[in-house]
């Protein structure tokens, strides 16, 4: 794939696997993962977001992370690496080593904890681009940021140089599809939000970055075939039928911890999660496997 190649299509939110005591990476788990991935045919992958447990990382490991994901991908599928931080000179240090490692683009979230205005959002995503030349996805999650942008404001980023795309987890369709229908010569749009990816992707997104493929590849990628690449609607929305039920699950609980624990369901576990938080209970394990069964993956 080539660096001038436009991102398109399943993009997934990629989990973090560790090892049976959490206290690190489990490379080989996360090999493995990957490769099942790209068999089933997905068309990126997206290390260090939410969905891989970021903020449970240190800086050593998120920069292991990457270099892992590169490695194993081995150009067969570009990596997008989750290098957004709390700091501008951290995200810095992050996305400059995802450049020389080999990242196809970055995935930027703003700063977390206290929210940036809009300028000093501009400068902070000015400031990645500068360190590592990679297109840049803007991971707009207002719920977990605090930084609320209208759809306006999002386009407008897209007139920063490097910011080429959007990964939207805000959960707010009529914006989506306002950024899909007034803003496509300023910014590509994803869909982000579990629940609203057959929304999505007929509504015109580019793809999706989703946390569910982990647990659902063969799912996931038959309905971007049969919605965006054969546009068969009917046939999307019988599979929609299937999955929506699990989607709205993994939104009702801890999305990483539910998200590995669909894996060690479906028999690919990837360890705990990082405390304080923790795989679900018996009692949400056993709704999930009825999901799963009646989806037919179990």
């Amino acid at each position: 794939m080539s660096e001038k190649d436009p991102l398109t299509g399943i993009l997934v939110a990629l989990v973090t696997p560790f090892t049976p005591d959490g206290a690190d990476i489990d490379a080989d788990a996360l090999r493995r993962h990957i490769d099942r991935l790209i068999d089933a045919g997905v068309h990126g992958l997206v290390p260090g977001g939410s969905t891989g447990e970021f903020t449970a990382l240190t800086l050593a490991e998120r920069k292991e992370l990457t270099e892992i994901c590169v490695k194993a991908a081995d150009g067969r599928v570009p990596v997008i690496a989750g290098t957004g931080a709390l700091s501008t000179a951290e995200a810095v240090e992050l996305s400059a080593h995802a450049a020389e490692v080999g990242a196809r683009a970055l995935m930027i979230v703003p700063p977390f904890y206290d929210a940036p205005d809009l300028a000093q959002l501009r400068g902070y995503l000015k400031a990645v681009y500068d360190a590592s030349g990679l297109p840049i996805v803007y991971y707009n999650i207002p719920s977990a940021t605090g930084v609320n942008l209208t759809a306006g404001q999002i386009a407008e980023l897209g007139d920063i140089e490097g910011v080429e795309y959007l990964k939207d987890t805000s959960g707010d369709a009529v914006a989506l599809s306002e950024l899909l229908l007034a803003h496509t010569d300023r910014i590509t749009a994803f869909n982000g939000w579990d629940t609203l990816t057959f929304f999505g992707l007929v509504s015109g997104a580019t793809g999706s970055v989703w946390g569910a493929t982990n647990v659902i590849p063969e799912l996931s990628m038959r309905l971007w075939d049969a919605v965006a690449v054969r546009g068969d609607l009917a046939e999307g929305r019988r599979l929609w039928e299937k999955i929506w039920p699990i989607c709205d699950f993994l939104e009702a609980h801890n999305y990483a911890a539910a998200i590995k624990t669909g894996m060690e369901l479906t028999g690919h576990p990837a360890g705990p999660v990082r405390e304080p938080f923790a795989l679900l209970d018996e009692t949400a394990r056993a709704e999930f496997s009825r999901l799963l069964t009646a989806a037919g993956v179990l």
